[in-house]
Protein backbone atom coordinates (compact mmCIF):
# COMPACT_ATOMS: atom_id res chain seq x y z
CA UNK A 1 0.00 0.00 0.00
CA UNK A 2 1.62 3.26 -1.11
CA UNK A 3 1.42 6.49 1.89
CA UNK A 4 -1.49 8.93 1.22
CA UNK A 5 -0.32 12.41 1.06
CA UNK A 6 -0.21 14.16 4.36
CA UNK A 7 -2.37 17.48 5.46
CA UNK A 8 -2.20 20.02 3.14
CA UNK A 9 0.85 22.45 4.16
CA UNK A 10 1.41 25.67 2.46
CA UNK A 11 3.32 25.58 -0.66
CA UNK A 12 6.53 27.83 -1.06
CA UNK A 13 6.76 27.88 2.24
CA UNK A 14 10.85 28.84 2.31
CA UNK A 15 9.48 31.84 -0.33
CA UNK A 16 6.56 33.20 2.35
CA UNK A 17 9.08 32.89 5.26
CA UNK A 18 11.80 34.77 3.59
CA UNK A 19 9.07 37.44 2.59
CA UNK A 20 7.74 37.88 6.07
CA UNK A 21 11.54 37.88 7.62
CA UNK A 22 12.47 41.00 5.00
CA UNK A 23 9.37 42.55 5.71
CA UNK A 24 10.02 42.44 9.79
CA UNK A 25 13.58 43.11 9.05
CA UNK A 26 12.94 46.22 7.12
CA UNK A 27 10.36 47.49 10.01
CA UNK A 28 12.73 46.92 12.62
CA UNK A 29 15.90 48.95 11.04
CA UNK A 30 13.53 51.84 10.20
CA UNK A 31 11.75 51.78 14.15
CA UNK A 32 15.03 52.20 15.48
CA UNK A 33 15.27 55.12 17.53
CA UNK A 34 18.91 56.11 18.84
CA UNK A 35 18.85 57.29 22.00
CA UNK A 36 19.21 61.24 23.04
CA UNK A 37 22.65 62.33 22.82
CA UNK A 38 23.44 64.70 26.27
CA UNK A 39 24.23 68.45 25.68
CA UNK A 40 27.89 68.33 26.20
CA UNK A 41 28.64 65.00 24.18
CA UNK A 42 26.78 66.86 20.86
CA UNK A 43 28.80 70.14 21.54
CA UNK A 44 32.04 68.16 21.26
CA UNK A 45 30.94 65.84 18.42
CA UNK A 46 29.86 69.08 16.63
CA UNK A 47 33.07 70.88 17.05
CA UNK A 48 35.62 67.73 16.38
CA UNK A 49 33.86 66.37 12.97
CA UNK A 50 31.45 68.71 11.36
CA UNK A 51 32.08 67.58 8.07
CA UNK A 52 31.37 64.03 8.68
CA UNK A 53 27.81 62.29 9.92
CA UNK A 54 26.87 61.67 13.76
CA UNK A 55 27.40 58.10 14.53
CA UNK A 56 25.55 56.44 17.52
CA UNK A 57 26.36 53.18 19.19
CA UNK A 58 23.36 50.48 18.89
CA UNK A 59 22.80 48.38 21.15
CA UNK A 60 24.98 45.75 19.90
CA UNK A 61 27.86 47.86 19.69
CA UNK A 62 28.02 48.78 16.01
CA UNK A 63 28.48 52.06 15.36
CA UNK A 64 26.20 53.32 12.29
CA UNK A 65 24.34 56.31 11.16
CA UNK A 66 20.35 56.50 10.52
CA UNK A 67 20.62 57.01 7.32
CA UNK A 68 22.52 53.83 7.04
CA UNK A 69 19.75 52.09 8.46
CA UNK A 70 17.31 53.90 6.30
CA UNK A 71 18.89 52.66 3.75
CA UNK A 72 19.57 48.99 4.71
CA UNK A 73 15.31 48.89 5.18
CA UNK A 74 14.83 50.79 2.28
CA UNK A 75 17.00 47.77 0.36
CA UNK A 76 14.88 44.96 2.00
CA UNK A 77 11.98 46.02 0.95
CA UNK A 78 13.52 46.55 -2.44
CA UNK A 79 14.15 42.79 -1.98
CA UNK A 80 11.01 42.13 -0.55
CA UNK A 81 9.25 43.75 -3.73
CA UNK A 82 11.05 41.58 -5.94
CA UNK A 83 10.89 38.42 -4.22
CA UNK A 84 7.36 38.45 -4.77
CA UNK A 85 7.18 39.98 -8.07
CA UNK A 86 9.63 36.79 -8.91
CA UNK A 87 8.02 33.96 -7.43
CA UNK A 88 4.44 35.65 -8.71
CA UNK A 89 3.71 35.46 -5.29
CA UNK A 90 1.08 37.98 -4.38
CA UNK A 91 1.98 40.25 -1.19
CA UNK A 92 -1.33 41.08 1.25
CA UNK A 93 -2.45 44.95 0.96
CA UNK A 94 -1.87 45.43 4.34
CA UNK A 95 2.07 44.58 3.38
CA UNK A 96 1.71 46.79 0.48
CA UNK A 97 0.40 49.67 2.20
CA UNK A 98 3.43 49.72 4.86
CA UNK A 99 5.97 49.91 2.14
CA UNK A 100 6.16 53.28 -0.02
CA UNK A 101 5.47 52.25 -3.86
CA UNK A 102 7.83 55.04 -5.48
CA UNK A 103 10.56 54.87 -2.97
CA UNK A 104 10.49 51.91 -1.52
CA UNK A 105 10.71 53.42 2.20
CA UNK A 106 8.50 51.70 5.37
CA UNK A 107 5.48 53.82 6.33
CA UNK A 108 5.34 53.98 9.72
CA UNK A 109 2.63 56.85 11.09
CA UNK A 110 4.29 59.99 12.61
CA UNK A 111 7.64 59.14 11.43
CA UNK A 112 8.49 58.04 8.10
CA UNK A 113 4.61 59.46 6.71
CA UNK A 114 1.81 61.32 7.96
CA UNK A 115 -1.31 60.20 7.34
CA UNK A 116 -4.62 62.26 7.22
CA UNK A 117 -8.34 61.51 6.52
CA UNK A 118 -10.06 63.77 3.27
CA UNK A 119 -13.51 63.82 2.49
CA UNK A 120 -13.88 66.07 -0.67
CA UNK A 121 -17.55 65.80 -1.21
CA UNK A 122 -19.68 68.97 -0.43
CA UNK A 123 -18.89 69.59 3.18
CA UNK A 124 -18.03 66.19 4.03
CA UNK A 125 -21.69 65.06 3.53
CA UNK A 126 -20.83 61.78 2.24
CA UNK A 127 -19.05 59.38 4.39
CA UNK A 128 -18.49 56.79 2.75
CA UNK A 129 -16.81 58.75 0.58
CA UNK A 130 -13.68 59.31 3.23
CA UNK A 131 -10.05 58.47 1.72
CA UNK A 132 -7.24 57.70 3.82
CA UNK A 133 -3.86 59.94 2.56
CA UNK A 134 -0.26 58.54 3.41
CA UNK A 135 2.42 61.06 2.55
CA UNK A 136 5.68 59.73 2.56
CA UNK A 137 8.54 61.93 4.38
CA UNK A 138 10.92 60.88 2.00
CA UNK A 139 9.97 60.99 -1.41
CA UNK A 140 6.94 63.65 -0.66
CA UNK A 141 4.80 61.38 -2.83
CA UNK A 142 1.10 60.55 -1.37
CA UNK A 143 -0.88 57.75 -1.78
CA UNK A 144 -4.98 57.58 -1.37
CA UNK A 145 -6.72 54.38 0.15
CA UNK A 146 -10.86 54.11 0.73
CA UNK A 147 -11.88 53.89 4.01
CA UNK A 148 -15.16 52.49 4.86
CA UNK A 149 -16.53 52.10 1.01
CA UNK A 150 -17.15 48.58 -0.12
CA UNK A 151 -15.25 46.95 -2.96
CA UNK A 152 -17.91 47.15 -5.98
CA UNK A 153 -18.42 43.26 -7.00
CA UNK A 154 -17.25 42.10 -10.06
CA UNK A 155 -19.51 42.82 -13.35
CA UNK A 156 -20.12 39.19 -13.50
CA UNK A 157 -21.09 38.96 -9.92
CA UNK A 158 -23.43 41.89 -9.66
CA UNK A 159 -27.21 41.44 -10.23
CA UNK A 160 -28.71 43.97 -12.77
CA UNK A 161 -32.23 44.77 -11.12
CA UNK A 162 -33.96 41.13 -12.30
CA UNK A 163 -33.83 42.10 -15.93
CA UNK A 164 -30.82 41.66 -18.62
CA UNK A 165 -30.58 45.25 -19.33
CA UNK A 166 -29.10 47.51 -17.10
CA UNK A 167 -31.12 50.60 -16.20
CA UNK A 168 -29.74 53.62 -17.49
CA UNK A 169 -30.43 56.55 -14.82
CA UNK A 170 -31.70 59.81 -16.17
CA UNK A 171 -29.59 63.38 -14.67
CA UNK A 172 -33.21 64.74 -14.35
CA UNK A 173 -34.25 62.68 -11.85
Amino acid sequence: MAKGKAGGGVQNKAIYSRISFLQQAAVTLTSIRHPPVDREEANIANTSSSNRPSLVETQNGVSSSKADLDGMSRRLATDLRAVSLKTRIRLKPAVKRVICKFCDSILIDGETCTSTIENKSKGGAKPWADVLVRKCHTCGRERRYPVSGARQKRKTERVLDGSNNPQKHNRND
